[in-house]
């Protein structure tokens, strides 16, 4: 048997794991792609899923059946007895804020196991709270918040330093912080293998020749949110200025427009700006044209200038097709892409005095999240010349992008395919369980009062006139079953769902109240008799009290 200390449940809804279902996103695409390469590559004897209901237990089990080519078995869990996941000790969270899934734990201590989130768009006001909220939750030193490149762990750990420093001004110390890893993204290499017939398609339809060099890009195409394509769209046309007769720039869009600004944005640029170079857009949510704008295209091209973008997958994938790849020097594509195997472009943009009034504006509603990375991007510059040379460089050298382009496969398949990632996650895990058990004796193991979820009738226990005492009172029936079942349809409990006890309980508790007949007997004793918690019995107690069911015994 695998060592379960390296696996994971995996927390499962499908918002983090269904681009297809829930709107094509990098978060989605870099969940359903994870689910895969684990699927494939995990070392572990079982999948275990934490899901809040059925619905998501079957979601979990459809991707598993669809994805997985081993015959390894899955067990479910519910996110209301997450303890289940065992001997699995550690939970994965899709997203780097988890403050809510550790009150969670708090109920059974912060020993119970290990949490361990992954950053993907950070620059969210959500998320900028999120980790001051994780830091003042109860998160524990062993829990973990995977940062996908170098970049993105400089930014999660100035924005949890700047939580720490007002939570000690505050009160004085602050706990512990996470394990923050870097390990990046991955993919599933097969997945994005050049397809000559697919290159032959595009090519075909389009009249393209050797002389005609393919630009390509696949993104959501959100110039408020990815990038702005009017430098892009410059840099060609100069690049087309100075490329030889007979070499003609084609660039093909391959993405979603996020709506009609964006279509706009995009197209009505491509025609001011490069009237000498053609533009056209594929639908990005249909595999087939991605595949024809990867294998179809002789470069590749991910300008990016937004802070919404945190790693950038589409390089990876490029690269995995064998493209060479133009990016813009920015966060995760400063690990991914390397010389050897594309260009990155300078990029710089102004100091944090200047871009205090875009905070300000943003935190208070003044900037929706599409002004305030518009804002930011409208200061931020990828440097235009070295840009138009880094495309007339490879327009203009076949051998080049063919190196390039063997250099990025090997890169992708070595470096970023699942089989590589997977595993380092799997230390990592492993890594939280150790810390955890080597803690648990000093840390917290019975749960504590939550704060954020107290009990109702603690918080409100100045409302009643008073709090029963144990076994509330003595009392005699005054209804029977039927009499029960006939409140509960009038006052439609069971069609509310989730009822307070099970109806099951309910007509027990009953009936041993009628077998006391006119003695009478109170909750405790019910509770010997049934060999049932006192407290869910007091429970019913009141309920058949508030609808006469039964009375207090006069002599009580």
């Amino acid at each position: 048997m695998t060592d379960p200390t390296r696996n994971a449940a995996i927390w499962y809804a499908e918002d983090g794991y269904a681009p297809d279902a829930k709107g094509m996103n990098g978060r989605r695409v870099a969940g359903a792609s994870f689910l895969k390469g684990f699927f494939r590559h995990a070392d572990v004897s079982e999948f275990v899923s934490l899901s809040q209901g059925r619905k998501g237990a079957e979601g979990f089990a459809s991707k598993l059946k669809a994805d997985c080519t081993r015959d390894i078995p899955h067990r479910a869990a519910l996110t209301g007895a997450p303890l289940r996941m065992a001997p699995v000790e550690t939970l994965y969270f899709p997203a780097p804020n988890y403050a809510a899934e550790c009150w969670k734990r708090q109920h059974f201590g912060m020993a119970a196991y290990a949490i361990c989130g992954v950053t993907h768009t950070t620059a969210t006001q959500a998320v900028m709270q999120g980790f001051h909220d994780l830091r003042a939750a109860p998160q524990a030193p062993w829990d973990a918040v995977i940062c996908t490149s170098r970049a993105v762990h400089a930014a999660t750990l100035r924005n949890i330093e700047l939580a720490d420093e007002h939570l000690h001004q505050r009160f004085g110390q602050v706990p512990p912080r996470p394990l923050m890893p870097v390990i990046p993204l991955g993919i599933n290499c097969d997945d994005f293998a050049h397809d000559a017939k697919a290159r032959a398609r595009l090519r075909e339809r389009m009249n393209w020749t050797d002389g005609n060099i393919v630009v390509a890009t696949l993104s959501r195409l959100l110039p408020y949110g990815k990038f702005d394509p009017a430098p892009l769209f410059i840099a060609l046309e100069r690049a087309q200025a100075q490329l030889p007769k007979g070499k003609r720039l084609n660039f093909v869009a391959c993405g979603i427009y996020a709506d009609d600004y964006s279509q706009k944005a995009f197209e009505d640029s491509a025609k001011a700006l490069m009237p000498s170079v053609s533009y056209t857009h594929l639908d990005g949510g249909d595999a087939t044209a991605r595949s024809e704008a990867l294998s179809g295209a002789d470069i590749f091209t991910f300008p990016i200038d937004n802070i919404q973008e945190t790693f950038g997958l589409a390089p990876i994938e490029a690269m995995a097709a064998g493209l060479p790849v133009i990016t813009s020097d920015w966060d995760g594509m400063r690990d991914t892409v390397t010389e050897d195997v594309g260009i990155r472009i300078a990029t710089q943009t102004v100091g944090p005095r200047h871009t205090a009034p875009e905070a300000w504006r943003y935190h208070h509603g003044g900037l929706s999240y599409a002004q305030y990375g518009n804002n930011l991007s409208a200061m931020t510059e990828i440097n235009l010349p070295a840009l138009t040379e880094a495309i007339v460089t490879l327009a203009s050298d076949k051998t080049k992008r063919r190196a390039m382009g063997q250099a990025g496969q090997k890169r992708a398949l070595e470096v970023y395919d699942w089989a590589k990632i997977i595993p380092q996650m799997q230390d990592l895990w492993a890594e939280q369980s150790a810390m955890r058990r080597a803690h648990a004796e000093a840390a917290q193991k019975a749960p504590r009062p939550n704060p954020v979820a107290p009990a109702p009738t603690d918080l409100f226990q100045s409302y009643p006139s008073k709090i029963a005492a144990p076994g509330v009172c003595k009392v005699t029936a005054k209804g029977d079953a039927a009499a029960l079942d006939h409140i509960l349809t009038a006052r439609r409990h069971i069609k509310i769902g989730q009822m307070f006890e099970k109806l099951e309980t309910l007509h027990r508790v009953l009936q041993a109240v009628q077998a006391a007949g006119d003695t009478g007997t109170d909750a405790q004793a019910v509770a010997k008799t049934l060999n049932i918690n006192p407290l869910t019995i007091e429970r019913a107690w009141l309920f058949f009290l508030k609808y006469g069911l039964i009375e207090v015994k006069k002599d009580g």
